[in-house]
């Protein structure tokens, strides 16, 4: 007996049967951002739902701890507990305003914890019960939800809203979570954030804190692994930031060395040392340059922004931005001809790295632990060189593009396909 042939489904114009694109096949349509406040994460989700296509399409979250006072030294609390003993405290010091109102001393009072300072006139608290809530609600007309999150304060807000509405919601936790990772859908972590479990890295740990030292195991099935951190910068950014900053940077005489400046952190420090290294190897260099124009961060301490300045603030070819709007950032990936930037940034290095013009760093070989391996990466791939003072800028070189932000948003997009899912912004 001849086999019975039954007619394929009508497709729609995506090649995808009709009867698929909704209901049981669920389509994402919308995302939801979970911040926590710090720009170098923040900017690692929008720029991985940017590379997914629903930027237009998505709500932003922000997990608030109270700011101000003793606060500021209690950040290493997880938030719940934070805000109970914020709560606390402030029950205390107003009975204690009631208590001594008559005696005439005077009371300071304590910084709103949830003030315009944290961006909460632009976006809403997160909450993980109201996130869930609306995620269920809206399932059968919307579909499932993205979540996107990035930092340690958003961890257990992700990971209930995976726990109570796992049917409707897929979550991408960015940077490693330090805790089990199957409380996600993906993990998304740079590979350096797994250097404590090389050889090299366990002969710097006693053996009594190996324990304690995460990730404690090798990345799961579920783990996605980058070079650097995820951004929104790709070629489509570039060309717009040229045309946007095209009147201020094309008349510059070439080459344009843009130059970014950090500030020390516990793995990578540095300081006035630095900074006067940094300032003569730029004025060897200034001979084969057309323009340099020199960037601070917020970060940057004032010994290493005032040596900078004063050495190089007065010479006719460099321009040193002074922290006023607009901010040039994407005008400088455009129009750059190559960068210098100090080793302390993972987000600055890894954004001009995407752009496939020359790298170099300064201060790498100050850098420890993780940010050591991350360096030596960069190294090895060929997107860097070490910043020495002696180097012409009128000779380039190149190299393929960072693209880790598009790869991490290609693995979303299979992720969601083998549960039975699609994406359609």
């Amino acid at each position: 007996m001849r086999p019975i042939r039954l007619p394929e489904p009508p497709s729609s114009p995506r090649g995808v049967p009709e009867i698929f694109e909704g209901g049981v096949y669920g389509v994402i349509r919308r995302a939801v951002v979970i911040g926590n406040g710090f720009p170098g994460a923040e900017n690692q989700c929008i720029g991985l739902v940017r590379a997914l296509g629903l930027s237009e399409k998505q709500l932003f979250y922000r997990v608030v701890r109270p700011r101000g006072g003793i606060n500021e030294c209690l950040h290493w609390l997880p938030v719940s507990l934070h805000k109970k003993l914020d709560y606390i405290v402030r029950q205390i010091y107003g009975y204690s305003q009631i208590l001594f109102a008559s005696g005439g001393k005077k009371f300071v009072s304590l910084p709103s914890a949830n003030g315009s300072s944290v961006g909460l006139s632009s976006v809403l608290e997160a909450d993980a019960k109201q996130i869930v809530n609306m995620a269920q609600k809206t399932f059968e007309k919307d579909g499932p939800l993205l979540v996107v999150a990035s930092g340690r304060d958003t961890v257990s807000i992700a990971s209930s809203i995976k726990r109570l509405a796992s049917d409707c919601v897929f979550v991408v936790q960015i940077q490693h979570p330090r805790t089990r990772l199957q409380r996600f859908d993906m993990v998304i972590t740079p590979s350096h954030d797994y250097y404590p479990l090389t050889p090299e890295a366990q002969k710097q740990v006693p053996r009594f804190l190996r324990p304690f030292i995460t990730p404690r195991e090798p990345p799961g099935r579920n783990v996605v692994l980058t070079v650097g951190a995820l951004h929104q910068i790709d070629s489509a950014a570039l060309r717009s930031a040229a045309s946007t900053w095209q009147d201020e940077f094309a008349s510059l005489p070439k080459p344009l060395l843009v130059v970014n400046i950090g500030g020390p952190t516990s793995h990578c420090r540095y300081g006035a040392d630095l900074a006067k290294q940094l300032t003569a190897g730029l004025q060897n260099v200034l001979l084969s340059c057309g323009t340099v124009r020199i960037s601070f961060s917020r970060r940057t301490p004032e010994k290493v922004s005032k040596i900078i300045v004063k050495e190089l603030g007065d010479h006719p070819k460099v321009y040193i931005w002074d922290g006023e709007e607009p901010n040039p950032h994407m005008g400088h990936l455009a129009w750059a001809d190559a960068f210098v930037i100090t080793a302390d940034s993972v987000s600055m290095l890894s954004e001009a790295c995407s752009t496939g013009k020359p790298v170099y760093v300064i201060g790498a070989k100050r850098c420890t632990w993780k940010f050591m391996d991350f360096h030596n990466s960069l190294e090895k791939r060929g997107l860097v060189r070490p910043f020495t003072g002696s180097v012409d800028m009128s000779q380039s070189w190149s190299y393929p593009p960072l693209n880790d932000t598009a790869e991490a948003a290609s693995r979303i997009r299979q992720a969601l396909a083998e549960r039975g899912w699609i994406l359609r912004p």
